[in-house]
This record gives C-alpha cells, sequence and structure tokens, in this order.
C-alpha cells in the first residue's frame, strides 16, 4: 500500500507542478487553488509512505515520478523539446525508479 500512496504522490508532484504553469504567479485563483491543494497531498501521502518505506528511497521516488511525468507532459502540453537525448535521459530516471523499488522488495 505504502508504494500505492507514494506513486499517487508522485502523480500529485506533477500536477503541482504543471499547476504552477497555470497559476501566473499566483494570479489565477482556480489554478492557485488546486496546485496549492495537490502541494499539501502530495506532501501528506509521501510522508505516510515514509512510515513503512526508506526516507531516501521514498524521495528518490517521488521526485522522480515527478520529474519524469512534468517533463513528459511539459512535451505534450506546452511543446518543449522531445530530443533523443531528453528521452534517453528520463528513461534512465524511470529504470532508477524500477531499481529502487526492485531494490526494496
Amino acid at each position: 500500500m505504502a508504494w500505492v500512496l507514494l506513486l499517487v504522490a508522485g502523480l500529485l508532484e506533477v500536477g503541482w507542478a504543471i499547476g504552477l504553469k497555470y497559476t501566473e504567479g499566483f494570479t489565477r485563483l482556480w489554478p492557485s487553488v488546486f496546485t496549492i491543494v495537490a502541494m499539501v497531498l502530495s506532501v501528506v501521502l509521501l510522508g505516510i509512505a515514509m512510515k513503512s518505506l526508506p526516507v531516501g528511497t521514498s524521495y528518490a521516488v517521488w521526485v522522480g515520478v515527478g520529474a519524469v511525468g512534468t517533463a513528459v507532459l511539459g512535451m505534450v502540453l506546452f511543446g518543449e523539446p522531445a530530443s533523443a537525448a531528453r528521452l534517453a535521459s528520463l528513461g534512465l530516471i524511470v529504470a532508477g525508479i524500477v531499481g529502487l523499488k526492485l531494490a526494496s522488495s
């Protein structure tokens, strides 16, 4: 269950990172509310997951899921570059996340 919570926390991190773009410096109400709620829920779920998972693994996976998800959505939503080197680097992050999961089982 801790891994599921950690994954959801990472997805919420993606939500708030992308949400920051839409807040326009926290000048738009609803994107700002969504972003703040996603931030709080993400950190709360991370904390709950850390009750039974190692802190280093938890944090690295949380950041990795957030980084990969945010980078991919940046490419899809905002037309950011999707070069081979960038995609390969994201693949390495995913490999690291999978490796941490396998090493923690």
